[in-house]
Parts: structure tokens; C-alpha cells; sequence
């Protein structure tokens, strides 16, 4: 039988902050949670749950975020089961300062941004992410106060002919230097390759070709090494991560900022 699941996600930051999505699963842990007009089978497992890292990537930086969420689990993690997303964020005060790109894409990922005008058959595929989004948004802007990128074939290359498409950003600010007394706040970080020119040098193409590579556990790991100190140290190794893609030379990235050493931000 096929099993759908919830048609939204929608997370609203505090007027003080942006997100931070610290988890975010699909699954079923309780029995009692969405279960109006669904037979006992298909909530009576209480074992179901997957990592959605996807949720972080589109909405961290972000005042708020709603998202279809078809498409957004990397797999069923128990079929026969009605399931449900689970997000637990923090919203983060949204200091002035430098910016720091957390994600981009060009693409698109719904039907209905960037729509208005535009015929429908150019706005079905919600599937459309660029493979190097990242690195052009971030040579330009990381560092900078303010930035423009214009979203064009010319920067980015099509990652879907024959549907209309937008570019996507989320970003920090961090402040300009660190100062005694802060400790790390983890953004974003991935075991993998997004581009073809971060750590590249001496590569072979095929070591460097494949840039859809995203170790899920990428952002748990350095949350749980680095979160809440000055510093820290990770090793970007296999053995650390395990290995989300054979054959292709991978770094890591991790996106982060200083907050003063206490809490000042709600948790919701």
C-alpha cells in the first residue's frame, strides 16, 4: 500500500533571529502523532526515523521556510508506515557583519516562486538543483557586507533545460573578527565535493567530476566536535564520515560563526 506523506513543512524564525536547524527526521517514533483516519498498521511502528539533511541545507539562515516535502527523505525508512517530519530549530540572533554563504542553488525546488507569468509545463520539475551553486556565490560574497550575483546561464550552468529557474541563498553574518569570550556556532558542514575547483589541485577529472556528493552525518559530527567551543579539531576522513561517494577525492566544509559565550537565543 502506498504511504504518503505530510504535504508540508513550514518553520517560522523568530522576528529576532534566522533558523538553525539543529535536527530534522521523517519517520514515525509515536504511535499517537498524525494518526486521525489511518489504520493501526500503519502507525503502530514506533521504530521509524531517517536523518532529512535536506531540511538544514534549504533553511538554515533563512527568517522562515516552508517547504514541500515531497522528494526531501533520501529514502523510505519503513514502507507500510504513515510517517511525519520531525524539526527542532534555534533561532539565532542575526548580527550585523560579514557574510558568509551557508547554501545556494540555482534551480528550482517548487512551483511557486518565480512563477507569476511564466507557463506551467516550465515550472513542474522541482528537482533542479545546480551542481556548482556554491562556490561562484561564495567567491563573490563571503567576506563582504553587501554582494550581487546575478542568476544566469552565464554564471551557473542549466541544470534543467525548459524550466525556469532561480537562485537560492542562505547566508550569515558573522562578525568581522573573534573576540575573547566566543565560542562556535555550526551552521552547515559537509563530508564531500559540491565543485570541481575546492581541493582540486594534482586531482584526476574523475576524482573531481562527481559534485552531488553530501555525507548526511556531515553537520551531527562537527555539531558534537565543535558546537559551543573556541576551538576545535576534525579529522575529514572515511573513517570519520564513511564514504558518500567511492572514487571521488573529498574535503570538508563547515560553515560557522562566533556567538558570545551564553545563551542569548531562544529555543522554539
Amino acid at each position: 500500500m502506498a504511504v504518503s506523506f505530510q504535504s508540508q513543512f513550514n518553520e517560522v524564525a523568530r522576528d529576532s533571529g534566522v533558523i538553525h536547524v539543529q535536527s530534522a527526521t521523517c519517520g514515525r517514533t509515536s504511535s499517537q502523532i498524525c494518526r486521525v483516519g489511518r489504520p493501526r498498521s500503519e502507525t503502530s511502528n514506533e521504530e521509524c526515523s531517517i536523518d532529512v539533511p535536506e531540511i538544514s541545507k534549504r533553511c538554515d539562515g533563512l527568517r522562515e521556510c516552508e517547504l514541500n516535502t515531497q522528494g526531501l527523505a533520501p529514502e523510505d525508512p519503513c514502507y507500510g508506515t504513515y510517517k511525519y517530519y520531525t524539526t527542532n530549530f534555534t533561532c539565532v540572533p542575526a548580527e550585523n557583519g560579514k557574510i558568509q554563504i551557508n547554501t545556494a542553488n540555482y534551480g528550482r525546488t517548487d512551483t511557486i516562486t518565480c512563477s507569476e507569468g511564466y507557463p506551467s509545463e516550465q515550472l513542474q520539475n522541482t528537482n533542479c538543483y545546480s551542481p556548482n551553486a556554491l562556490a561562484p556565490v561564495s567567491k563573490s560574497c563571503n567576506g563582504l557586507e553587501s554582494c550581487e550575483v546575478f542568476a544566469t546561464h552565464t554564471v551557473f550552468t542549466d541544470p534543467c533545460f525548459g524550466t525556469y529557474k532561480y537562485l537560492a541563498i542562505s547566508y550569515f553574518c558573522v562578525q568581522s573578527a573573534v573576540h575573547h569570550g566566543t565560542v562556535m556556532r555550526i551552521h552547515n558542514a559537509n563530508y564531500g565535493r559540491t565543485d570541481r575547483s575546492t581541493c582540486s589541485t594534482g586531482r584526476p577529472a574523475s576524482q573531481i567530476a562527481k559534485t552531488d556528493c553530501y555525507a548526511s552525518n556531515s553537520q551531527a559530527i562537527a555539531t558534537n566536535a565543535c558546537e559551543g567551543k573556541n576551538r576545535c579539531s576534525l579529522v575529514a576522513s572515511n573513517g570519520i564520515f564513511s564514504d558518500p561517494c567511492p572514487k571521488t577525492f573529498k574535503y570538508l566544509y563547515v560553515s560557522y560563526s562566533c556567538i558570545s559565550n551564553c545563551k542569548c537565543y531562544g529555543v522554539q
